[in-house]
């Protein structure tokens, strides 16, 4: 038996943050992780994008005040990791405006926080970008549409961010928070998968988890950030009747290709959000690009019951899918003739909001729905579950008073109640664009 001050499920980018900031807040904290280390699951596939181009205010404001700790990364953590640290890399990132995605509320709130940015026309995307086609071919299809070919009668205007960009190893930024966790005195165990929480007598608290080997954790905070696993978690903690927002892991396919001209780091290519043919692609280090997609109505989604049994080898009629759409957009583009990328999953939520927050179990929460688009910001996140543990273990009403945190970036108010497994849907892009 090991007794502890909280338990933290998951050393994944954000389940190690979480321990990070648990730990140098004075607590003795525990990480069981059912896999081999830091970051090996879903954060290991990541595309980590640093970008701000949220649907409503507390996402955009919370990756805006966490950019600056990427770009500052040893002082964030207080220490360099002897194995290796993270480097950030400025791209800046476009926006393409299309049907149903205009990004006005965005820009809105954009000018608001005093994120600076450029509304680019057509001719102004061609100059500055020319290796990108700008017409218009919205919606997105699959590639058997017999519209797919067709020619583009309009074209797209974008927004343009310049501070935008990408962490180069996920994996390793998952690691490095680790090593600042330990740093502070946390233990982590891998190898380890939770099969009970644990209650009191009365059970109206949580008094800790018991591991598939048999050891009890025993604590007075259990922290669930599971990733893909999550929703499996708060099953077993029986915490899922009052959450008006559901989670579920998705399976998610990411590529990488060859960058035709002018898509490469080298020649300043920027990243992409382009919801008019439902892919996103940034640059990658050896002339390379990561691609994604943006769940676009005509693309089936696939939900994972058992997130144990999902195959990491990447589909052919997705990766077809998504190189011939990248076709499109970049006309010397080389489609690729086989696959090369991963098949992940996300733990989604209903409206793509993570949730940070407490739960219907005293001493339990939960940091969940956050794969996809979250990783940037996982030093936020981290922060926001020390916050609301601490209101809540002293005796603070987060449900009925959410808590309040400032941005040091920006002394901007952050609603930690939009994070709400209680909330009403946000009106998002419901995909991963957020």
């Amino acid at each position: 038996m090991t007794a502890c001050d909280a338990v933290v499920i998951g050393a994944g980018v954000i389940g190690s943050s979480v321990a990070f900031e648990l730990a140098r807040g004075g607590r003795r904290v525990v990480v069981v992780d059912k896999g081999p280390g830091p970051g090996a699951g879903s954060t290991s596939a990541s595309s980590a994008i640093i970008r701000f181009s949220y649907s409503t205010r507390d996402p955009i404001l919370t990756a805006w005040e966490a950019a600056p700790l990427w770009a500052n990364w040893a002082d964030h953590l207080g220490c360099v990791d002897p194995d290796g640290m993270i480097t950030f890399t400025q791209t800046g990132t476009l926006v393409f405006r299309t049907t149903g995605y205009d990004g006005e509320r965005m820009r809105a709130l954009w000018i608001e926080l005093g994120i600076e940015h450029e509304l680019l026309g057509p001719d102004q995307i061609t100059e500055r970008f020319p290796h990108l086609d700008v017409g218009k071919y919205h919606p997105p299809k699959p590639v058997d549409d017999p519209a797919f070919a067709d020619e583009a009668t309009e074209r797209l205007s974008a927004f343009y961010e310049p501070t935008a960009g990408f962490v180069d190893d996920p994996m390793l930024a998952a690691r490095n928070l680790a090593y600042a966790a330990r740093r502070h005195g946390a233990e982590f165990l891998f190898n380890r998968a939770v099969v009970s929480v644990e209650r009191a007598g009365d059970g109206e608290a949580v008094t800790g988890v018991t591991l598939a080997d048999g050891t009890v954790v025993e604590a007075p905070v259990v922290v669930n950030v599971g990733g893909p696993h999550a929703g499996r978690i708060n099953r077993l903690a029986g915490v899922t009747d009052d959450m008006n927002i559901g989670h579920r892991a998705l399976r998610a396919e990411v590529f990488m290709a060859p960058a035709p001209p002018g898509a490469a780091i080298e020649d300043g290519a920027p990243l992409v959000a382009d919801l008019d043919i439902g892919q996103y692609f940034r640059p990658a280090p050896g002339r390379q690009i990561w691609i994604g997609g943006t769940e676009p109505e005509c693309d089936e989604l696939h939900w994972v019951d058992d997130p144990d049994a999902n195959s990491e080898h990447p589909t052919v009629e997705v990766w077809e899918t998504s190189m011939m759409r990248m076709a499109r957009r970049m006309p010397e583009f080389g489609v690729p003739s086989q696959p090369n990328g991963i098949a992940s999953m996300y733990d989604a939520s209903d409206d793509w909001v993570p949730i940070y927050d407490r739960s219907s179990l005293y001493g339990f929460f939960m940091a969940c729905g956050t794969s996809g688009n979250q990783f940037k910001n996982a030093p936020m996140a981290g922060q926001y579950l020390r916050e609301i543990i601490d209101a809540t273990m002293s005796g603070h009403d987060h449900d009925r008073d959410p808590v309040q945190f400032t941005g040091p970036r920006t002394g901007q108010t952050i609603d930690l109640g939009s994070f709400s497994r209680r909330r009403e849907q946000a009106d998002t892009t419901h995909s991963v664009m957020g």
